[in-house]
């Protein structure tokens, strides 16, 4: 049984209690306050019952509890979430802060996280640990991509920072997983000059031929070239500029000719913030992933550059938990195709970050393996793939 005790010449009260073993305890319990002081002697005596059997979750049950009950004592609240409110509250929170697709990327990795809990969720954000963030981490790994695995991670740390900073946790268990380190090289992959033809006559005169362009001699990335606006394009002076949604930076280039050459021959427009492809800017804003499986299945698998898509799970072989197979040719190859293309035209690798709007060499490295000298104009001198030669 727990006692409080004072001693001579001590202002704070001490508790005696007793272990499992029968060994008598007599701490300090570093308050004058009684009432707080008896919450305190309460915690320590249950901690000290259950002896070996004391398991981490039981430990951490008592310590939020009795932490709990010392701050009502003392006439405070202790602020508190479960994992699955905190989640959600600050899903609600990023909805209003961040784009509509970053949003659902955002989203999908909560969501993912969640179910993978299970009934832990329900449980208060002090239960999370370590472990349960990297056996998340291992379980994405075994059914998405390096990449999507560590963009999952991400956004979890994230979302558990947050409720640091809040005060529902002491410390962000997220932070102590680290994310998976990327071997070997990318598996998209820039295209052959034949493979770009037949991308191109698949396309014939549909919208998809101007939206290829855009990526093929911009390298920007797909919902860039979707959300594009007469705005952005100067036909006089043969420039393009855009805003990109991933890194927030502006980048303006030169038009090559072959995409100045199909902007001029579209119908023109009287509003500048009118989309140059209107279908495919609202399958953008929508989501982008919806305009990526369009291009896969009207130009790539036509073009027989993608393996045609099961219709069911089931018949691939592959179940939910199966990893999901990356397809080396995706509208992001050409995004490798105008870097590689870029370099082999003598640019330097810092004119070429510039222009597709990389903040690192090595992440530029990825896209190519060339190396170059500076080049005053190398867009200018940038294949044609609009003609027979």
């Amino acid at each position: 049984m727990a006692s409080l005790h004072r001693q001579p010449g001590k202002p704070n009260w001490f508790c005696a209690f007793t272990d499992q073993t029968g060994k008598r305890h007599f701490k300090s319990t570093g308050t004058t306050d009684k009432k707080t002081a008896q919450q305190i002697c309460r915690t320590w005596a249950n901690a000290a019952l259950h002896g070996d059997g004391l398991t981490v979750e039981k430990a951490r049950e008592l310590i939020s509890r009795g932490v709990a009950d010392v701050m009502l004592a003392s006439g405070q609240s202790l602020p508190g979430s479960t994992i699955r409110d905190w989640c959600k509250r600050w899903l609600e929170t990023k909805e209003v802060e961040n784009e509509a697709t970053t949003h659902s990327r955002y989203e999908l990795a909560i969501r993912g996280f969640v179910d993978f809990l299970g009934a832990k969720t329900d449980k208060d954000l002090d239960h999370l640990s370590a472990n349960d963030v990297l056996r998340f981490r291992e379980s994405c790994a075994k059914q998405v991509s390096v990449a999507s695995t560590n963009t999952n991670l991400r956004v979890v740390r994230t979302c558990l920072n947050a409720a640091f900073r809040q005060g529902l946790v002491e410390r962000n268990v997220a932070s102590q997983v680290s994310g998976l380190k990327e071997r070997g090289e990318s598996k998209r992959r820039a295209l052959t000059m034949e493979e770009v033809r037949r991308i191109m006559e698949m396309c014939a005169d549909t919208p998809w031929r101007g939206l290829v362009l855009v990526g093929l001699y911009t390298g920007q990335r797909l919902a860039d070239c979707a959300r594009l606006t007469w705005q952005q394009v100067d036909l006089v002076k043969t420039s393009i500029w855009f805003v990109t949604q991933k890194t927030g930076k502006r980048l303006s280039m030169r038009l090559a000719k072959p995409l100045a050459d199909h902007l001029s021959a579209l119908p023109s427009t009287d509003d500048s913030n009118a989309p140059v492809f209107p279908r495919f800017a609202e399958m953008a804003e929508k989501n982008v992933s919806s305009l990526s499986n369009a291009f896969a299945l009207e130009i790539l698998i036509p073009a027989g550059l993608m393996a045609p898509r099961p219709t069911n799970k089931k018949s691939s072989g592959v179940g939910r938990t199966g990893k999901r197979q990356v397809n080396e040719v995706t509208f992001h190859s050409l995004r490798h195709t105008f870097t590689t293309w870029l370099k082999a035209t003598g640019a330097s690798n810092a004119l070429a970050q510039l222009i597709v709007g990389h903040d690192s060499p090595l992440v530029s490295s990825r896209y190519t393996h060339l190396s170059a000298e500076d080049t005053t104009e190398p867009i200018g001198k940038l294949p044609d793939v609009t003609t027979d030669h």
